[in-house]
């Protein structure tokens, strides 16, 4: 139910190119047949048929792709290289193509949280992709409808799993991995929130727990999952790294907010 996000912004600078739109990925959870739970950085100001959204809120794009193999295929994906620094345009017309002709890439439409501030993601880091075709599934990721759950005293009692298409390491002169789906196991270590983001809107979690790091989050795992460990129970989502290294804590952005269950289930319901 896990899957990977490619995604077109029209108006991101590319620096190796004369004209702005760049690429990115992330990752998401099927929540129903047609809808792709992820994080609201993800979704804002993705393009609509190439044209950016940005001045319109940022939402309703189309540029954005969703496959859930373990390991997505990228061949003859038209390079990057054979574009620069002058053929922006065209690489994005050549990629949408190639998509066409891959059914396991499906198209959708991004919604972000209606609150949501890419100045200050981290405050309503939410977002939903409408996929044009359902996907049947015998499992769908459950969004929690345990309001405060990570309030609670079990909390930090209990053990969590994120999973996400994300680097495997990454450092000053190093990124490993990428587009392959891992998991990995983390405790809760608070919700008082980081770098000044106000109480009960993040989560921070570890995979240290006194022992070497041996798993975590990192860039491209950004709007996967957390679940409850051995559940399909999500949450949360990953939102951001704690560490440039991505060692040690990630932190993730709560969905058993009032404000956040109520919104999903008006996108589950619609």
């Amino acid at each position: 139910m896990v899957g990977e996000l490619f995604f077109y912004v029209p108006d991101a600078v590319d620096p190796r190119f004369t004209d702005p739109g760049a690429w990115f990925t992330c990752t998401g959870t099927l929540i129903s047949p047609t809808v792709v739970l992820t994080a609201g950085h993800c979704t804002d100001s993705v393009g609509l048929n190439g044209v950016e959204t940005t001045s319109d809120g940022g939402d309703g794009g189309n540029d954005i792709w969703f496959n859930l193999d373990e390991k997505p295929t990228f061949d003859g994906l038209p390079p990057s290289s054979a574009y620069i620094p002058d053929g922006n345009q065209e690489r994005y017309e050549d990629r949408v193509d190639w998509f066409a002709t891959k059914p396991a890439w499906r198209r959708g439409e991004a919604q972000s949280h209606p609150d949501f501030n890419p100045a200050a993601f981290f405050l309503f880091d939410l977002g939903v992709v409408i996929l044009d075709t359902p996907v049947a599934m015998s499992q769908y990721g459950e969004p929690t409808e345990d309001e405060g759950i990570l309030d609670s005293k079990d909390a930090k009692k209990a053990l969590y799993t994120p999973v996400g298409y994300g680097l495997n390491a990454s450092g000053p002169k190093i990124a490993e991995g990428g587009d392959e789906r891992f998991r990995a196991t983390m405790k809760l270590v608070n919700v008082n929130g980081t770098f000044g983001i106000p109480d009960g809107t993040s989560a921070k979690f570890s995979s240290n727990n006194g022992s070497p790091h041996t798993g975590g989050t990192c860039f491209g795992d950004s709007g996967g999952p957390i679940f409850r460990q051995g559940t399909f129970e999500i949450v949360a989502v990953t939102s951001f790294g704690i560490s440039s290294t991505c060692s040690g804590s990630s932190g993730g952005y709560r969905i058993d907010q009032e404000d956040d269950m109520e919104w999903l289930a008006e996108i589950l319901a619609g």
